[in-house]
């Protein structure tokens, strides 16, 4: 995240993660609004693809198990 740290909805997001107290990421998920898992969503896209194109698998399999647990 600390790529798009220019937008707000990351801003956001980074300190919800900082202040909360999450019993999973599920939970954490859970408490985003829409607006902000469309950003997560967006976000996610574009890193896996550039890991994809950079041939980085092990970013790509840890990006795809975050995307999957948002959708």
């Amino acid at each position: 995240m600390s790529n798009y740290m220019d937008n707000p909805y990351c801003q956001t997001i980074v300190g919800k993660m900082e202040q909360g107290h999450f019993a999973s990421e599920v939970a954490f998920v859970k408490q985003l609004s829409e607006e902000e898992l469309t950003y997560l969503n967006d976000v996610l896209e574009n890193e896996i693809n550039y890991a994809k194109e950079v041939q980085f698998d092990n970013r790509v399999k840890e990006l795809t198990e975050v995307y999957e647990q948002l959708f």
